[in-house]
């Protein structure tokens, strides 16, 4: 793990006295992101609404919490019951620009962003990447007919108007120092989750949040797509195991969880990887996350296998998202003035 990592650890969740230092900096950004958030409300800034509803699915703190199967989950429940859904991006760790893109299956991870073609291969929904999220919302409204968008990430991407808004949090890690950035994990002033209508908790639930567990899958080949084991059949063989997500040490527990032995190889998020960085020097098993195998498919070797995860919710927040999709239906119906996008948003 990189030095900065390291230390934004130290500070963040570990109580390193240069926390205290920065908290002032820290209290300086809540105010300019609450101005900001005020400013749209307001209509100082201009924001674009689309013809469909909008869900944003993000957090607030930095750090991988589970959001993209999170994400993954939503598309799966709405397809199930009747919705067209789309997925949208701002496409982090890629080269994207001002001109949207739908994600294709081939797609290099380098130009479109590991995310979105990770979501592209799992949710069998269009993707589309754009540094304007409305844009690529635009995109995938006029080109397949989504009738509802899904933003992975762009919580506080206010440019894009919204119609409801999910915010999950790691409680494994919880949220820090709950200080903001750079004196904490903190993307948002604590006070912002409370006006959330939607929180999911990836662990044990507080008061009005709902719980989600994260289930891994069988084992699946670099190589052979075909190629299926058990993490159980790893059991009689230590395993490298490697991870470049927002928190890697979460992967490194579901599989000595599993009963693994594991040697763990953590690296940056959205770590763009080379033959080289799995280059162990031995014939281990080498196991990663699905989105860092969407980085490593070109050049995979034998023995390498990703693992991909499942998200579980209670039935209960199923009930609340079908509850909203009907509720919004019959507003936009039956109602002749047009639906307040910041209508959810404090």
């Amino acid at each position: 793990m990189a030095f900065a990592e390291q230390l934004a650890q130290a500070v963040w969740y570990e109580g390193h006295h240069l926390g205290w230092i920065l908290r002032p900096l820290g209290g300086l950004y809540c105010i300019v992101v609450a101005t900001r958030r005020q400013g749209y409300r307001r209509g100082w800034f201009s924001s674009t609404r689309l013809p469909v509803p909008v869900i944003i699915v993000g957090n607030i703190t930095v750090g991988g919490t589970g959001k993209t199967p999170l994400v993954l989950w939503v598309v799966e429940f709405l397809t199930a019951h009747g919705w067209r859904p789309g997925i949208v991006s701002r496409g982090y760790g890629g080269r994207i620009g001002d001109i949207p893109r739908e994600v294709e299956l081939n797609d290099d991870p380098g130009e479109v962003g590991d995310e979105p073609l990770l979501l592209a291969r799992r949710a069998g929904v269009p993707v589309a990447v754009c540094r304007s999220r409305a844009k690529a919302g635009e995109l995938l409204y006029t080109r397949h007919g989504c009738d509802c968008l899904i933003a992975d990430d762009g919580l506080q991407h206010y440019a894009l108007a919204r119609d409801l808004e999910i915010a999950v949090t790691d409680r494994s890690r919880g949220l820090g120092n709950s200080c903001c950035l750079p004196a904490g994990p903190l993307r948002e002033s604590l006070g912002r989750l409370a006006q959330i209508p939607l929180r999911v908790a990836n662990g044990p639930p507080d008061p009005g949040e709902y719980a989600m567990t994260l289930h891994p899958g069988n084992a699946r080949s670099l190589t052979e797509e075909i190629a299926i084991r058990p993490l159980t059949n790893f059991l009689d063989t230590p395993v490298h195991a490697v991870a470049g997500i927002g928190y890697p040490a979460r992967f490194f527990s579901t599989l000595r969880a599993v009963g693994l032995s594991v040697i763990a190889h953590p690296f940056p998020d959205h770590h763009p990887f080379r033959p080289e960085d799995l280059a162990f020097g031995d014939h281990l098993p080498i196991l990663m996350t699905e989105k860092d195998a969407v980085k490593c498919l070109a050049f995979g070797g034998i023995g390498q296998w990703y693992v991909p995860v499942e998200a579980q919710l209670s039935p209960e927040f199923g009930t609340r998202l079908l509850a909203f999709m009907v509720n919004f239906q019959n507003s936009t119906r039956h109602s002749p003035v047009p639906h307040n996008p910041y209508s959810a948003l404090p």
